[in-house]
Formats: structure tokens, sequence, C-alpha cells
């Protein structure tokens, strides 16, 4: 004769101590008295890790062949100190086969949670594994979209002040300060200009004069210039700030989107350059540049997705620093940005044009100097692959942050 449990009630009695009392029902249609020992008895784990902490005292009901005599159970269960989410665990277990929850049967699951000493009972009912796993995975799917978006608008205030902290103290003690966050996009322009417009004498075979590639290459520079130096920083990102990983509570996750923003304030200053040197060009500016929000959006998702991941993965793989220049360098050559896309291979147009920087930089070109709207099959690619990439990059790092402090 088989067993299941039924009618749970669980109380939570003084700060941590919780009594759960239960009934056993006869599963109709079996027979048979199994070999072993039943008993009822409780396991607790963290609900976080979903590691294992410690096993209950059992209450032993049939030995042998001794009939149950009586339906009604109670155990007596104490939750840890710590502070912390756990879960129970309680289920029937047979000597000979063991506990009857891994074996499909139901089981009574409780979750509570431990602050300041004191526990809150956050729910209980009976499941089964297969439940179970189907509730954790739709949590955790629920998880990957929201968390990104909540960290980052619960911290709004922190990143805000970190990113005003990062870039004025970039230049603190220098003669001009702040400038140079115009200076530094204004240089690096002018620098590649001289080198491909002037010394390679690089031109478009629509517009020959070197205005028409200024324009041209500087288009294609906005949209790199910040996802470079984000990138570029991020794998010493959580180096440089150990002291947060290992001494406070701090929400590192910030950290690559202090990156992200504090180089969207560089491209801020390199757009309003831009689109001075467009109207001492051409006389006026395309409607077609209120196309950029949805260009920007997806540049940011798709670099903070990027940092996420070179931040995490840089803890580990320190050598990840040395290269990352080499990488991005041939990131930058592989996108049309100082030569036309003509000038590609026609076979290997198909695979660089998945590039979401290729997309990018023709999307920037299309607004602003050809006056028509992004191209939309290339844009929904864009917004999807950078969507993808964003909570993606933040699951790697969500992920793999839990071991920062030991490998600092």
């Amino acid at each position: 004769m088989s067993f299941k449990l039924c009618r749970p009630r669980v109380a939570l009695q003084g700060d941590r101590a919780l009594r759960i009392a239960l009934d056993l029902e006869v599963i109709p249609g079996t027979s048979g008295q199994a070999g072993g020992q039943l008993a009822l008895g409780w396991q607790l784990f963290d609900s976080e890790t979903e590691s294992w902490i410690t096993d209950g005292p059992r209450c032993v009901l049939r030995a042998g062949e001794e009939p149950l005599d009586r339906h009604g159970y109670e155990l007596a269960a104490e939750l840890p100190l710590e502070p912390g989410r756990y879960c129970l665990f309680v289920s029937l277990i047979e000597e000979s086969s063991g506990w009857q929850y891994q074996q499909g049967w139901p089981f009574l699951l409780i979750e509570a949670e431990v602050s300041a000493g004191r526990a809150k009972l956050l729910r209980y009912g009976l499941v089964t594994r297969a439940q179970l796993r189907r509730q954790r995975w739709l949590r955790a799917l629920g998880r990957f979209f929201s968390y990104p978006l909540v960290c980052i608008w619960r911290h709004r205030r922190l990143i805000r002040s970190m990113v005003r902290r990062d870039i004025s103290g970039r230049y603190s003690g220098s003669f001009v300060g702040l400038f140079w966050t115009v200076l530094n996009p204004l240089l690096l322009m002018i620098t590649y200009f001289f080198v491909f417009g002037v010394v390679l004498r690089a031109r478009l075979g629509n517009d020959p004069s070197r205005s028409g590639f200024a324009l041209y290459f500087l288009a294609g520079m906005l949209p790199w210039l910040p996802f470079a130096e984000a990138a570029g920083r991020a794998p010493f990102v959580i180096l440089e700030h150990r002291n947060f990983v290992k001494k406070l509570v701090f929400p590192v996750e910030t950290l690559p989107v202090n990156l992200v923003l504090a180089g969207l304030v560089t491209e801020g200053f390199a757009l309003i350059l831009f689109l001075c040197g467009l109207v001492l060009l051409r006389g006026a500016l395309p409607w077609t540049a209120m196309w950029l929000p949805a260009l920007i959006a997806p540049q940011v998702l798709f670099t903070a997705g990027v940092c996420w991941f070179l931040a995490a993965v840089g803890v580990y793989l320190r050598d990840l620093g040395q290269v990352i220049g080499f990488l991005l360098t041939l990131w930058f050559f592989l996108t049309p940005i100082c030569y036309p896309v003509e000038s590609l291979p026609a076979a290997a147009l198909p695979l660089l044009s998945k590039n979401p920087l290729f997309v990018l930089v023709r999307g920037y070109r299309a607004v602003l100097l050809e006056h028509a709207a992004p191209a939309w099959g290339s844009l929904w690619k864009l917004w999807a692959v950078s969507g993808l990439v964003f909570f993606v990059g933040h699951a790697c790092f969500y992920k793999l942050k839990k071991n920062f402090a030991d490998v600092i």
C-alpha cells in the first residue's frame, strides 16, 4: 500500500521555528507493503543557489510490515540565523528507495525568508519536482528579462553619480579639464581623417571631394567611438573597483553600465560637432536626423551587453584586457568606417553585413547624409540582436559575479 501527503498546515512559531502538520492518504489502486522503513522528513536548501544545507529529524511511520495506525503527523524545523531565502522539502522517505520526491511523488514545499534574525513565511504547498522545475524555469525567464532593467532603474542615481565622477575624475588636474571630453573625439576624428583622407587619399565614387569623404567617415565614427571606448575599458572595470567587490555591498553590475553611459556622453559631444560641421558644409540638417534615437537605443543595448560579458570574463581571464585592443582594431577595419561599402569583396559582404556596427554605421549615414530612413529590414534585426546581447550579457555577468570576491 502506498501513501501520499495531503492537507498541509504550516505555521511560524517564534523567530525562526516552523510547525508543520500534514496527513497521509492511501493511494487508491495500490497494494502490498514496502519492505523498508517508511518515515517522514525534511531537507533544507538555499533558494538562490539551490544548494543543500541540512536534513531534519525523521518521524518514523512504519517499520517492516507494521501498518500505519494514524493519519496526522507533525514536524518541527528551525531556519538558519543567516539572512537569505530558504526552502524546505517535506517528503516521505523509504529505506530501500530513498526520498520519494526524487522519484516524482508530490512533496510539501515551504519557502521562507530570514532577515535580521527573524523569518517570514512566503508560501507553501504540495508540488512535484516536474512542477517545481517548470515554476523555476518561468521565474528564471522572468528574471532574465526583468533584472537588467530593474537593476538600472533601481540604481539610476548611483549610476548618474558614478558617470559624473568618472568623467570629471578622468581629466582632473589637467589644464582644460572637462573640455577634453570634446577634444578627445575631435582629435581622434581629425587623426583618422588625416590618415585616410589626406595621406591615403580615400574618396567616394559619387562625391570625390574631401569634405564629402570627411562627412562620410565621421558619420561612421559616431557609433564606433562610444562602443570602442566602453568595450576597451570593460575587461578592467571590475579589477579597478575591486574594493567595491570585496568590502562593500555594492551593485557591481552597474559598473559596466557606467562605461556605456560615459561613452554615450563622448558621442553626444562628437554628434554636436558633427551636426555643426554638417550645417556649415551643407547649409541645413536633414529631417531624417529624427531617426537617430531609433539607432542609439539598440546601440546602447548592444554595448551594455558586450560590456557586461567582457567585464565578467575579464575577472577570470586577465589576458582579455590585452587582447581586446587587437580585437577592437580588427573589428574597426572589418566595419566600413574609413572606406566605402563598395570596397568590400562581394563574397564577404553577406557575412560582414551581419555585424551590428556595420548596420549602425550604415544607419547613421542614411539618416545624416542620405536624407533617408534606416532600412527597416536591418533595423528590426539590429533591435532583436541588441536586445538578445543585452539580456544574455547581463545573465552571464549575474552568473559569474558570485565568485568575483574569491578570484580577485
